[in-house]
């Protein structure tokens, strides 16, 4: 049975992905990436970030699906480049936005946060727990906020190519947005870098919205580890092949 590892987003931890994790059927692993949750304080670099991932994907004996979202998608990408025999497939969430408008407001806000990291981890934990209420919401924050590492991580992201990445890449890739993610703006540049590429958007979500129903979440990741055909069959999303035609989601 393949095994998932899941990659967090930028200033989270690990513990973002419990309740998906308390849902999956199969071996699964989190990991924090450099700077963020246990390893707190630690330099970010893309080359120790995909380390990470690889490392996790060992210990989980070698070959996983990688599923990333915002950050975590990024990282994945960047980890299908450099550890292609690692990757199995990649679900990479929320990531899907580049180019100079998308990197100056990253800029901006990472360096907001990293004037007063303090502040901005207590503005970052109340505003996560407004917008995903309950147990998600908590899990976003349990592992700490890391908003000081964040210059870093943007400096790290904008410097790498992820269409040339993707290009590169020779196995499967699902491109997971919310119909309502802003960050999914030049989906359709990363959908034609893929050799073997599907986009599913998930109807009424946001950028973190994805998380709110991790069971489904869960499923769908099950789904993609399986390879059961051309259309994921869940019951809430939509995909897309490579020339737009809209395939009808299945019901269970």
């Amino acid at each position: 049975m393949l095994p998932v590892v899941l990659v967090h987003g930028i200033r989270l931890s690990a513990t973002m992905w419990g309740p998906v994790i308390s849902h999956l059927d199969r071996p699964a692993m989190a990991v924090d990436l450099p700077g963020h949750g246990t390893r707190s304080g630690e330099p970010f670099t893309m080359d120790a970030a995909t380390s990470a991932v690889a490392d996790a994907v060992d210990a989980l004996g070698g070959r996983a699906l990688v599923a990333g979202l915002s950050l975590g998608g990024y990282v994945g990408i960047a980890t299908a480049e450099r550890f292609p025999g690692r990757v199995a497939g990649l679900m990479a969430m929320g990531c899907t936005a580049r180019g100079p408008a998308a990197a100056g407001t990253y800029r901006f806000a990472a360096s907001l946060a990293a004037r007063n990291p303090s502040l901005a981890n207590r503005i970052s934990s109340y505003g996560l727990r407004r917008l995903l209420p309950g147990p998600v919401g908590e899990a976003m924050v349990a592992g700490g906020l890391s908003c000081e590492v964040m210059p870093q991580v943007v400096e790290a992201v904008t410097g790498h190519d992820q269409l040339a990445a993707l290009a590169a890449y020779p196995g499967r890739v699902w491109l997971v947005n919310g119909a309502r993610d802003p960050f999914r703006a030049n989906e359709r540049e990363f959908l034609r870098a893929c050799r073997n590429g599907r986009l599913i958007l998930i109807p009424h979500r946001g950028h973190l919205g994805v998380l709110a129903a991790p069971g489904p979440l869960a499923r769908l990741a099950g789904d993609l580890c399986d390879q059961l055909g051309s259309y994921v069959r869940t019951s809430y999303v939509q995909e897309e092949r490579p020339e737009s035609a809209v395939a009808t989601p299945r019901t269970r």
